[in-house]
């Protein structure tokens, strides 16, 4: 089975993904280091070097890659994956496959991503939590159609990694 967690930045994807994926001794891949690792790079580079469009083409080709894989994995997909093209479709049409979306809330988000804003390329330019959380409420409310067509979502405010994956499980 794959599983892939689906969610805005900052909702836990990678810290929740690789502690289920140790839980339920699958293989963890996070989208975004795969596509660190096989370009050299970090996002950020890749973003200011190449542009969002080139990074959007690269992580699709890498989706794809682990969409031809046939190993149990648990899968943290970027915030942005599964808006861009068809690659939502994509996951969706996978047999034995579910996904998940960690909700997280606006004031979590905000606060969340506030703290680490410039290691990410699509906020470091937001000086003040008005704007950040401006940008979080515009981009959530193009996002929420992909996102809410998950097959689980689960709620992640103020709740630690091991009890969201205790819901994962149960709902799995």
């Amino acid at each position: 089975m794959k599983i892939f967690l689906t969610g805005y930045m900052g909702s836990g994807k990678s810290v929740v993904g690789e502690k289920l994926a140790k839980n339920l001794n699958y293989k963890y891949v996070d989208l975004d280091d795969q596509i660190e690792v096989i370009q050299g790079k970090s996002i950020n580079d890749i973003f200011e070097d190449r542009g969002e469009l080139y990074f959007r083409k690269l992580e699709s080709q890498i989706l794809d890659d682990i969409l031809e894989n046939n190993s149990d994995m648990v899968i943290s997909l970027g915030g942005g994956t599964p808006c861009y093209g068809d690659n939502f479709d994509r996951i969706c049409a996978q047999k034995d496959a579910k996904s998940i979306y960690l909700k997280a809330s606006i004031p979590t988000l905000t606060e969340r991503l506030f703290q680490e804003k410039v290691h990410r390329p699509v906020i470091s330019h937001l000086d003040s939590r008005e704007t950040l959380e401006e940008f979080i409420r515009k981009h959530l409310f193009e996002r929420a159609y992909y996102y809410s067509q998950s097959d689980i979502t689960v709620n992640v405010d103020e709740k630690e990694p091991e009890f969201i994956i205790d819901q994962i499980i149960e709902k799995l």
